[in-house]
This record gives C-alpha cells, structure tokens and sequence, in this order.
C-alpha cells in the first residue's frame, strides 16, 4: 500500500492571520491600484539605453507611497 501524500490527504497548510497580511488585504480592496497605476505609469521613468540600476515598477512604489502615508498617519493620531 502506498502512503499518501499530505496534499492527497487533504491536508493544507493554513497560514496565521497576522495583522500586516489583514491590513494589506483590507489596502487591496480599498484602493483601484490598475486604474492610479494607468495614471501615473505614463509619467514613470523608463529604464535607460546605458544600462544602470532599473526603477522600481510603478505599482510598488505607489503601494509604498500610500504605506508610508497611513501609517505616518496612525503614529500621528496616536
């Protein structure tokens, strides 16, 4: 007889529901991230000829533009 594997069994692995990874989900439904990187992304600077270090993308730089905003915010409320 064959042993069955933990993903045969049924077995997931859950992951703990810490507060960062609510936070971020609870970030993810309330701002339209596509529609403000489709503004901004036109404007965004582009990697050069030269070679060099490349930008960031545009979707991460803006996640932590409103990151650091809230949460400056919050230390300011507090």
């Amino acid at each position: 007889m064959k042993q069955m594997s933990l993903s045969e069994s049924g077995f997931e692995r859950k992951t703990k529901r810490t507060r960062k990874r609510e936070f971020l989900e609870e970030m993810n439904l309330v701002v339209p991230w596509a529609e403000l990187v489709s503004l901004i992304a036109p404007h965004a600077p582009q990697p050069g000829t030269k070679g060099g270090r490349p930008p960031f993308a545009v979707d991460t730089m803006l996640r932590i533009h409103f990151l650091q905003q809230w949460v400056w915010r919050g230390v300011a409320q507090a």
